[in-house]
């Protein structure tokens, strides 16, 4: 894909004006949106996406098109992920539901500014370096890995920069409003919500590892990267209320999660493999045979992956629905320990 820099500026320009509409239409006056909202903004926004979708097809080719679906549902599933670490997030500091919304789309942002720099460095180390898939290819194999092994135990809010932050920054002891910064006794201090957002921020940037390497296992067209994985972060905030009461029912969101990393690491080892030639190419005969992942393929198994590991999920814990988001994660997590 051959993409002028004027679409490049429009489609980034665009992407910021939703984002400020965004806040100032839903998030300037606090409250929690009811489930009616959330549903109706979440399918405007998916609905975008798939139109977007259909757009390159039309414009480029379907072939394009269909790494930009591929694309699109690997970096949903991964940030449907986001969402339940972001709910143990919020559960952990007491945020008031009022006041997540504001939360949320301070961390979308940051995920978006960060992701973007992703993938900036991946284009230019995939054009100058084609060794490059082997090690992204590998890192996705180590990151399912992770990823079927981890632990919903442990507290994603409680990390280094946390702890730095509630150990240098003057930090209150209360929440006021949905303020970041306030004022006590003459004193400038931040309040816990900022520190959520740091919070926040420090698992976006670890979910950044994950979603760039796997979504450049799909297509090597930094346009397409970029408008997945805006797509995908648009309409989050509102699906993270929609499913806020769900999320703790996929239990096996994280093999499904595994599975679809693993997947398209392998196909990243293979594409490698065909693109150097040198590792099993001997005086032009091939040492071995390594098949060419088709784009229609990966679509289908990550497609199916992904229905399969929410049917059986919602089948597992059918008749569990947890009353409240703490409940949830201690349901989810104690459930993926019984598993093991």
């Amino acid at each position: 894909m051959d993409i002028p820099v004027w679409v490049w500026l429009v489609t980034v320009g665009v992407t910021i004006v939703f984002f400020v509409v965004e806040f100032l239409a839903h998030v300037r006056t606090p409250h929690e949106p009811t489930i009616r909202e959330s549903a109706l903004w979440s399918a405007f926004y998916v609905g975008l996406a798939l139109l977007f979708g259909v757009g390159i097809g039309l414009v480029s080719d379907w072939d394009h098109g269909g790494e930009y679906f591929a694309g699109y549902l690997t970096e949903k599933a991964l940030s449907v992920d986001n969402l339940f670490v972001f709910l143990l997030v919020m559960t952990g500091f007491a945020v008031p539901r009022a006041y997540q919304q504001k939360v949320l789309l301070i961390g979308i942002v940051i995920a978006l500014v960060m992701r973007g720099g992703f993938i900036a460095v991946g284009a230019t180390l995939i054009a100058n370096f084609s060794w490059i898939f082997y090690l992204f290819g590998a890192l996705l194999l180590v990151l399912a890995w992770r990823q079927l092994r981890h632990d919903d135990g442990e507290d994603p809010g409680d990390n280094a920069v946390t702890r730095w932050s509630r150990r240098v920054l003057p930090v209150t002891d209360d929440f006021h409003g949905d303020k970041l910064l306030t004022r006590e006794n003459g004193r400038r201090m931040v309040t816990p919500l900022f520190v959520t957002v740091v919070a926040i921020g420090v698992v976006d940037l670890i979910f950044a590892v994950d979603s760039i390497p796997a979504i450049y296992g799909l297509t090597e067209e930094a346009y397409i990267v970029f408008t997945a994985n805006a797509f995908a972060l648009m309409g989050l905030r509102q699906l993270y209320f929609l499913l806020s009461g769900v999320l703790a029912r996929l239990v096996y969101l994280a093999q499904g999660l595994a599975f679809i990393l693993a997947f398209i690491g392998v196909k990243l080892i293979f594409h490698a493999l065909h693109v150097n030639e040198l590792p099993f190419v001997n005086g032009g005969e091939p040492l071995l045979w390594v098949p060419e992942i088709p784009t229609w393929l990966s679509l289908v198994v990550i497609a199916a992956t992904i229905a399969v590991a929410t049917v059986a999920s919602l089948v597992k814990t059918r008749g569990r629905l947890p009353e409240n988001a703490s409940d949830g994660g201690a349901d989810r997590s104690s459930e993926q320990q019984h598993r093991r």
